[in-house]
């Protein structure tokens, strides 16, 4: 200031000095006078510093829950769990798995030392219980959910069964004695399975019927299989798909629609992004132009002749076209592998239940759930999201044990929805509100052909993270990037990632978590370990913990500079009065 007390610099020239400034420095020359705090803490000064900082596109608009751009800046800055706080080493291989409690109370670690450990969570995280598999021919466990009242858990393995054979199976835990209430035989075993609701949870089977077809039946299983009634089952078929081409289906999870029109946050403000996607988006339920203008697999010019006419189904078309080959009336220019491949589709065209009519027009206030999974339709490697509905009435074990009636003609369940990834699925995630799925995928290479189902095309070593709108199943904002992989197709494997109301958490290769703000699409955190990181979870009730678990046996605890300062504000300190005290009385 000057003699007379007022300021020698205009607002307006401090502001622009200030703009040379990081955000430390803007904060430490606020402390000198009123003036410049009053200047330190412009709107416009913070807003200018977030964008540069965070490298945050100017056409992101600021949170919609931020009160201003200081607080925003802060909450970035403060509130991401990015400091190691403990490390649990009671796992004695690769830890594959973490899940929490609905309450947060808990959590439960899954291993290739084939024991699932039940956790407490407190300040300083405890072993509650560990379960040892391996009496029950497991190989490790590799997943694990607990129910919608945190009454049961979920656990899903690798089971080797005679001769070296593998599949799956789930095994359902109690959590007030920690009991074993029941198994259920899962396969493959990389279907994992899931709670549809607190009693009931969805397993799979694989039925083979050539080298490269299969046939996929989920089930519906009551979780106390030790009920014996002639009036209630424990098991009930959910749907019937054909798989082609080596694909088969796995990953499965529940999404609740009802849940949809209060999202917890909405990611809408790049909705140009969602109508140019490159991820094209598939009904199978439609019958717009737009759907049929899309390229589609066509069979054989002469199995395609007979098919076009009206009076000829596609059984009548299939003998006649086996009839014509060995006749040698038509010679199949196509290998063994393209002829089962069109013998299936010609099935399946007249042996498939049709889609539900709209997926898009659930009601929001019904308790309709979807059923979603990884799948295919070209080669082996999960390239694309399959999405059924699942209606209130299928939600039981009750009525038949293989499910609805059926005509003839509906031998298989069609799927209401397909999501092409064009690409290498390795991992999927729901927004706590069910909202938005999040996909972890390595791409394909652009224009690529695939001649063979058994040699997928090569995948890239960055993992691209999609995001889906359930409601609309559209994809929303640009994939999102950082983290890395490096095993080859035939070796790959699933890196589960986690979806809290703020932020996005994903396992890599590459020894790091990663962590992204889900409404600026930018990576905040990369968190160190010795080795691959396989899992990551948030706690549903406090953002500002993360788990992750990794190949180097270990399970590390993450939590916000914020809650490390409060944290260590409340550790109290020794009283030295009182330690002297005590030390005479024992003198």
């Amino acid at each position: 200031m000057d003699a007379g007390g007022g300021p020698l610099l205009p607002d307006s020239v401090l502001y622009e000095i200030f703009l040379y400034l990081d955000h430390v420095d803007v904060l430490s020359v606020g402390l000198v006078c009123q003036q410049w705090r009053a200047v330190a803490r412009d709107e416009f000064l913070w807003k200018e510093l977030f964008y540069r900082y965070y490298r945050v596109s100017r056409e992101v608009p600021r949170h919609p829950a931020a009160v201003s751009w200081y607080d925003e800046f802060q909450r970035l800055y403060d509130t991401i769990p990015c400091v190691e706080v403990q490390a649990l080493k009671e796992h004695n291989d690769q830890v594959l798995h973490l899940s929490f409690s609905h309450s947060g109370c808990s959590f439960a670690s899954c291993s290739k030392d084939c024991t699932v450990k039940i956790w407490s969570n407190e300040l300083d995280i405890s072993l509650q219980h560990s379960s040892n598999m391996r009496p029950y021919n497991w190989s490790y466990t590799q997943f694990s959910q607990f129910n919608s009242d945190d009454s049961l858990l979920l656990v899903s393995g690798v089971f080797v069964g005679p001769h070296n054979s593998s599949s799956g199976e789930i095994a359902v835990i109690s959590m007030e004695n920690f009991t074993l209430l029941s198994r259920v035989r899962n396969k493959p075993y990389d279907v994992f399975g899931c709670w549809l609701n607190e009693t009931n949870l969805i397993s799979g089977n694989l039925h083979r019927i050539g080298r490269i077809t299969s046939c996929s039946v989920l089930w519906l299983n009551n979780a106390f299989q030790g009920i014996e009634s002639e009036n209630v089952n424990v098991v009930k078929r959910l749907f019937k798909i054909q798989n082609l081409n080596a694909s088969t289906i796995r990953t499965v999870m529940v999404a609740d629609c009802s849940r949809y029109d209060s999202p917890d946050l909405l990611l809408d403000y790049e909705e140009q992004l969602a109508a140019s996607s490159t991820c094209p988006v598939f009904d199978l339920g439609s019958d717009s132009e737009e759907e049929e203008a899309k390229p589609k697999q066509t069979l054989e010019p002469a199995v395609q002749e007979l098919l076009d006419e009206g009076s000829v189904t596609a059984e009548d078309g299939l003998q006649q076209f086996f009839d014509d080959i060995m006749e040698g009336r038509v010679r199949p220019a196509m290998t063994d592998t393209e002829l089962e491949t069109k013998v299936a589709e010609l099935f399946v065209r007249n042996r498939t239940k049709p889609p539900e009519l709209n997926l898009l027009s659930t009601d929001s206030n019904s308790k309709t759930k979807y059923l979603i999974f990884t799948t295919g339709c070209l080669t082996y490697s999960p390239h694309q999201i399959g999405i059924k509905r699942i209606l209130p009435h299928q939600m039981t074990t009750a009525g038949p044990v293989l499910g609805e009636e059926r005509r003839s003609d509906e031998f298989f369940d069609s799927l209401d929805h397909v999501i092409d990834i064009h690409g290498h699925i390795i991992g999927m995630g729901l927004s706590p509100d069910h909202r938005y799925l999040y996909v972890n995928s390595r791409a394909w290479p652009r224009d690529c052909v695939i001649s063979n189902p058994m040699q997928p095309p090569p995948i890239a070593e960055e993992i691209d993270l999609h995001v889906f709108d359930l409601k609309t199943m559209k994809e929303v904002k640009r994939a999102l990037r950082a983290h890395r992989a490096y095993t080859p197709n035939e070796e790959c494997f699933f890196i589960f990632l986690d979806v809290s109301r703020d932020f996005v958490a994903s396992g890599a290769e590459d020894r790091h978590g990663y962590i992204w703000d889900r409404h600026y699409n930018i990576c905040l955190a990369k968190l160190q370990h010795d080795n691959v990181v396989n899992s990551v979870a948030f706690s549903p009730v406090e953002q500002e913990l993360l788990l992750t678990a990794s190949d180097d046996t270990t399970i590390k605890v993450w939590r916000s500079p914020r809650v490390v300062r409060i944290q260590q504000a409340w550790k109290p300190r020794p009283r030295k009065l009182l330690f002297s005290w005590l030390m005479n009385q024992k003198s």
